[in-house]
């Protein structure tokens, strides 16, 4: 009986049969954290697609189980303590994904410690601290030092986060800039994006979206948070809405009157339905509103990108709705505050620093109608530098998911 010969089957054939773990999935109250998941899925299938993925979620409630089943049929969500423990028998590799931090540093010291095996840390933001004082001094929790100077690779999500590892003793093999894994989502649903732009007048290509934000996410009204009300963050909140949302109000204001464009006012988490209606729509002047359109309630991620894929760009205070844009093809602008992580970076990053405003610098508000305004009146230009961005973006997931297969093929 002849045995087959080895040297006939290629490295990453013989590595086929081998299963990760996806640790991601942090929240579903915001479309952003909702779409690291099926983006670095998207990733894996494309440059991976003879490794078995296992999804461990923290949270996919609000019909994100349902939306991730439908896209990746293929990919099994563990939840169980039963299948967690049978993943970590069967799983050669633990893939931290994309977010706000190291999210779920418990676990990834978990994995190391019962099973030794190895794992990466793919597009994170470091220390991801949320400070009202950007002079605050702002330090490294000794346990993610530690986690990410033994993981095989630690790659950050913006230029900031990355200096700031290096500087603070991370000391893995592999330190790189690593887009965030929002930027390849592709779902969709077509449908209800088409049926909503019908039912009020929005045709593709003819109108603009924008996202209003407080500085901090008032998560005490969201029902399901069951957050206790933060009578410090909403002060301050309630101190800046207006200075900082008045300049979006305002970009709306021109374009409406200048550009053949309308306006959608939507939501990027569930509180900014109630606050585009509030502090946008509602102190707009009688000529201005019948040519914008408040969407009265919340969508989830299918349902937001089918949305932006068909409009002429985005604009607002949020971050990962533009980053799915860009991944899309689609112009965006980034507005951020100093209570903020520095994942709004990766826009200079990228190639769109431009396009990137702090809502703290008068000088940055002052160019940020003018530079919507651009964005609206000019939308091949506008397209045309969201390519590049993109095209940057692609050319480094590229990159990045070659160093996680060179990992995964080496166990």
């Amino acid at each position: 009986m002849s045995i087959p010969a080895l040297a006939q089957v290629s490295p990453f054939e013989i590595a086929a049969k081998k299963s990760i773990i996806l640790r991601s999935s942090w929240q579903t109250v915001n479309i952003g954290d909702i779409g690291h998941t099926p983006g670095v899925l998207a990733l894996l299938e494309k440059y991976l697609p003879d490794v078995e993925v296992r999804l461990w979620p923290s949270s996919v409630d609000n019909g994100v189980d349902e939306l991730l089943r439908r896209r990746f049929p293929n990919v099994p969500i563990i939840k169980t303590p039963e299948e967690i423990t049978k993943a970590f028998t069967d799983c050669v590799f633990l893939l931290h994904g994309s977010g706000p931090s190291l999210v779920a540093r418990k676990d990834v010291e978990r994995w190391h410690k019962e099973t030794a095996k190895p794992y990466g840390i793919y597009g994170i933001t470091f220390p991801g601290v949320y400070s009202p004082d950007p002079k605050a001094v702002v330090t490294a929790n000794p346990l993610d030092v530690e986690l990410l100077s033994k993981a095989r690779f630690a790659l950050f999500r913006d230029s900031v986060s990355l200096g700031f590892a290096k500087a603070n003793g991370v000391t893995s093999p592999v330190m790189e800039f690593c887009p965030d894994g929002a930027f390849a989502v592709d779902l969709r649903n077509d449908q209800a994006a088409i049926t909503f732009m019908k039912e009020h007048g929005l045709e593709e290509g003819k109108f603009m979206c924008v996202i209003p934000r407080t500085r901090f996410t008032p998560y005490w009204e969201i029902p399901s948070k069951k957050t206790a009300f933060d009578a410090t963050r909403d002060a301050r909140n309630q101190a800046m809405k207006e200075h900082d949302n008045a300049p979006l109000r305002e970009a709306i204001i021109a374009i409406v009157r200048q550009t053949p464009m309308k306006i959608l006012i939507c939501p990027e988490d569930e509180t900014q339905v109630k606050l585009g209606k509030e502090i946008l729509f509602d102190k707009l002047p009688d000529d201005v509103k019948p040519k914008v359109v408040w969407r009265d309630h919340y969508w989830i991620t299918d349902e937001a990108v089918s949305t932006y894929i068909r409009s002429a760009g985005l604009f607002g205070l949020e971050m990962h709705s533009p980053i799915m844009c860009i991944g899309n093809g689609i112009p965006a602008i980034v507005g951020r505050f100093a209570e903020q992580t520095s994942k709004g970076a990766m826009w200079k990053d990228i190639g769109l620093g431009d396009w990137l405003f702090d809502m703290d610098n008068e000088q940055d508000v002052a160019r940020y109608v003018p530079t919507v305004l651009a964005m609206a009146k000019d939308p091949k230009a506008a397209k045309a530098k969201a390519a590049k961005g993109r095209k940057f973006v692609e050319q480094r997931q590229r990159e990045t998911m070659g160093l996680v297969k060179k990992n995964i093929i080496s166990v």
